[in-house]
């Protein structure tokens, strides 16, 4: 069998890059055409171990156009098809499972997700729709294989209900399968994918020292930032999400790691989505890459 790799479709966090209603300092570079930013879509990833089948971790809203963009993904034998041969979920944010709604044509695929994250899947009757889609519920900790011989499990991350089902006084920081990160290992290589976190737990940190790669988010810089950008009133942390930058952030948090770090989910405000930036360029000396949408990782 080959080699992991994972193609990221997406990198952006909800609402994408730029942001379609927003002239934010760092949209109004993208909508300047400035050479420094480059467009992103929202955060999704897809996986194989060379066989020609993909999972894809996290079905954003613009799973379609990124499908398109990506020749691995597109239909290769017959009439009708597709090597996408599941979907593994990290929670029920918006953002995370509107793209099931692009695969709703008849072609058979698994979607993995905890009980939680699938009841609010289940709770939508738009789903119901998708008549092809198998549902197999995974609890964190539990261990099951995806295509190719992948070994694949979810466990828990420091977070909170997605925003519909949140209410008005929400838990933030809760360690529950409503949020979760994803690992899989392929022939002794392993790769993490954590795209929200409200904080790095110390069974977070064991796990992340056994890892080849690890995609961590990297919504905001700072946790002030949508309220000194005025794009919002909450701050990364309210929203679930830990700043990369200041006191236990995520370059404080991640440092001394030998895996492969990368930021993906980078909100439209975030000035590491600059070539250049001052914000950029520290994240790069700490060790650290900048997710983009085609990127390739290969283990």
């Amino acid at each position: 069998m080959g080699l992991l790799t994972a193609i990221v479709l997406g990198s952006a966090a909800g609402g994408a890059f730029p942001q379609w209603n927003c002239r934010c300092a760092v949209c109004e570079l993208a909508w300047r055409g400035d050479r420094r930013v480059q467009s992103r879509t929202q955060a999704s990833i897809a996986v194989s171990s060379g066989d020609g089948r993909w999972t894809l971790l996290n079905a954003s809203p613009d799973l379609g156009q990124q499908i398109r963009a990506t020749p691995q993904l597109h239909p290769q034998d017959g009439l009708r098809g597709s090597p996408i041969d599941a979907v593994v979920l990290t929670g029920g944010e918006i953002d995370q499972i509107t793209g099931l709604l692009s695969l709703r044509e008849s072609t058979p695929f698994t979607l993995y997700a905890t009980p939680s994250s699938h009841a609010a899947v289940a709770a939508n009757a738009m789903f119901s729709a998708m008549s092809a889609m198998t549902r197999r519920a995974i609890n964190p900790g539990e261990r099951f294989m995806l295509a190719g011989n992948i070994e694949a499990s979810t466990f828990m991350v420091p977070g909170k209900l997605p925003l519909y089902l949140e209410g008005d006084a929400p838990e933030i920081g809760a360690e529950t399968a409503a949020n979760v990160g994803i690992e899989l290992v392929h022939e002794s290589k392993r790769l993490i994918f954590v795209p929200g976190a409200a904080a790095v737990s110390p069974a977070m940190r064991e796990r992340f020292a056994k890892a080849d790669a690890i995609l961590f988010d990297g919504t905001l810089f700072t946790d002030d930032e949508m309220q000194k950008s005025h794009t919002g009133v909450k701050t990364g942390r309210r929203m679930g999400h830990m700043p990369i930058d200041g006191e236990g952030g995520a370059l404080e948090a991640l440092d001394g790691f030998t895996a492969r770090r990368i930021f993906v989910h980078i909100n439209n405000t975030n000035p590491i989505l600059i070539d250049g930036s001052s914000e950029r360029a520290k994240v790069e000396v700490a060790g650290w890459q900048v997710a983009h949408d085609g990127m390739e990782i290969v283990l």
